[in-house]
């Protein structure tokens, strides 16, 4: 693979994403095959006078996770991931898994108490992310597995990627075109934030929902790598009306196709998929929040011009938004919580709209 890309790539997410400055406790979690870009993120972290801690996993650990282990092994909170997002500075995770349907056919309720585990990992992640005192990045490396998916070869995934997070040859300062990104974020942030109501209008959707008091997040590589989108936590009980999902809907390596949601006063009144849909409804009874929306967001990245089957890359699609059902980021005002955070995404991109106030703002993908 491109080692400079690889080069690049860590300079965002030490310099940029993580800002890792001398004394910092880094966490870099990974898993075995992913080597090439987590030595390149060691080194660099060193270089800045961080004290780096990798936490390794095996590719198909989650896999084998599920096959063995019992109700109590799978609501257990990993004691590592739970230390590094309750007391360390910076937290950096690289996913290479080489099979990202290895989750298929695990059993929702399997799945559900897994999320339960897992969920004070999360909460803790998100809270001090809000506060600033963790800084967190989440990204990924090329594997076939992932350009299967995509359906691309892994010569052309592997350009993909590295264009999608600007890491490619053709950007000299990795960095400085992620601030240029903000700058440029910030503009479409103004043209909606401080407003009140929020319709999407198009073939697929008839929503809306109120943003009065909330913040909207300028999505711009802290957090996620790729990046590319901007986010809020809608009011919860103002959302009213249907949508149709236009692409699958993943989660924990599970595809639920054609989802349709329909919601009164905040909450899922109504949930239907082509295919999936005993886990759609698992999952939306996980808990209480779990029926409500912890995200609104639009994708700006438009060097993510395809969908790929990877919500890392997807939700940050070019003309598009996606809503989420379950936890909400405090930072935003959002106060849903819920064990699940699940990315929905719908496409904008033909004869569709957004108003803000009654005002159109967006027309089919692009902010006007």
């Amino acid at each position: 693979m491109n080692e400079q890309a690889f080069k690049k790539l860590a300079q965002i997410l030490v310099d940029h994403s993580t800002s890792v400055q001398a004394g910092d406790r880094v966490a870099i979690e990974t898993t075995t095959n992913a080597e090439s870009l987590v030595r390149e993120i060691y080194e660099l972290v060193l270089q800045r006078g961080g004290h780096p801690h990798v936490l390794l996993n095996l590719p198909d650990q989650e896999k084998i996770l599920f096959k063995y282990a019992n109700d109590d092994q799978l609501t257990y909170t990993p004691a590592f991931q739970k230390l590094v997002t309750d007391h360390f500075e910076a937290y950096i995770r690289v996913r290479a898994e080489i099979d990202p349907r290895a989750l298929n056919g695990v059993s929702p309720i399997k799945q559900s108490l897994r999320q339960k585990g897992m969920a004070p990992v999360r909460n803790s992640m998100l809270q001090r992310g809000a506060s600033k005192s963790l800084r967190w990045a989440l990204t990924q490396i090329p594997t076939e597995g992932y350009a299967q998916e995509a359906g691309m070869s892994m010569a052309e995934y592997t350009d993909f990627v590295f264009s999608a997070c600007h890491a490619d040859d053709k950007t000299k300062d990795p960095v400085a075109h992620w601030e240029k990104i903000y700058k440029g974020q910030t503009r479409m942030i103004d043209s909606i934030q401080g407003h009140e109501v929020v319709k999407l209008l198009g073939p697929n959707v008839d929503l809306s929902l109120s943003i009065k008091g909330r913040k909207f997040n300028n999505s711009y590589g802290l957090h996620n790598m790729p990046d590319g989108e901007i986010y809020t936590g809608p009011v919860e009980d103002s959302v009213n009306g249907w949508v149709k999902f236009t692409y699958p809907a993943i989660y924990q390596g599970q595809v639920v196709e054609g989802v349709e949601l329909r919601f009164k006063d905040g909450r899922v009144i109504d949930a239907k998929a082509k295919g999936g849909e005993i886990f759609l409804r698992t999952m939306i009874e996980s808990d209480e929040g779990a029926h409500f929306l912890g995200e609104f967001a639009i994708g700006t990245n438009y060097e993510i011009n395809r969908f790929t089957r990877n919500i890392l890359f997807d939700e940050k699609l070019g003309g598009t938004f996606h809503l989420a059902l379950g936890a909400g980021y405090p930072e935003t005002g959002s106060r849903n919580t819920s064990t699940i955070h699940w990315d929905m995404i719908c496409d904008m991109r033909k004869e569709a709209e957004i108003q803000v106030d009654g005002s159109v703002i967006y027309r089919e993908g692009i902010f006007i």
